[in-house]
């Protein structure tokens, strides 16, 4: 995998994916949804919340395009070791939160706001409407924020009424909320 933009351009991380229970984003669907994203927010000013964080790709995206605090909550202990482990070596750790947590315990417990949260949730998982569900009931997204959610075609989330539109990556979906 490698960090499609910003400082740390072009660097490149190998998780070791095939023991986990992971699918990370492609490179070129993460690459398109950081540029559509660039022209909606200043990363420089944002607080970034990644949900089911898994390889930590979108957290580095983010902090490489200037973000300085990122939050990454996952619960497969392996993947938040590695996710620490290249933030240190990247000489990032200082702008990412990495909290070991089940998504849902999280979204019930936080008190924190966000200006953009990504959940990226496993495509099988019934309860994926459940999340933005969450999230604006319990006010996490910062006004003018925006709240994309990754899932395959099996999942419709344009029946919220926050939902603003859509976009189609082969198997990736990419749907966009906004307070």
């Amino acid at each position: 995998m490698r960090i499609t933009g910003g400082e740390l351009r072009g660097l490149r991380y190998s998780p070791p994916a095939k023991n986990w229970p992971t699918r990370p984003t492609t490179d070129f669907a993460k690459e398109a949804l950081h540029n559509i994203l660039l022209n909606r927010i200043d990363y420089t000013e944002i607080k970034f919340l990644d949900l089911f964080g898994g390889t930590g790709a979108h957290c580095f995206e983010c902090i490489s395009r200037g973000c300085t605090d990122a939050t990454y909550v996952d619960k497969f202990k392996p993947a938040l070791k590695f996710v620490k482990d290249v933030a240190i070596k990247f000489k990032i750790e200082n702008k990412i939160n990495i909290i070991q947590s089940d998504v849902f315990k999280y979204l019930d417990a936080t008190k924190s706001t966000f200006d953009l949260i990504f959940a990226d949730p496993p495509y099988a998982l019934s309860t994926v409407p459940d999340i933005p569900k969450l999230i604006f009931d319990n006010n996490l997204l910062n006004p003018e924020g925006i709240l994309v959610i990754e899932h395959d075609n099996l999942h419709s989330l344009d029946h919220f009424p926050q939902f603003s539109e859509q976009r189609n990556y082969g198997q990736s979906q990419f749907s966009f909320f906004k307070q």
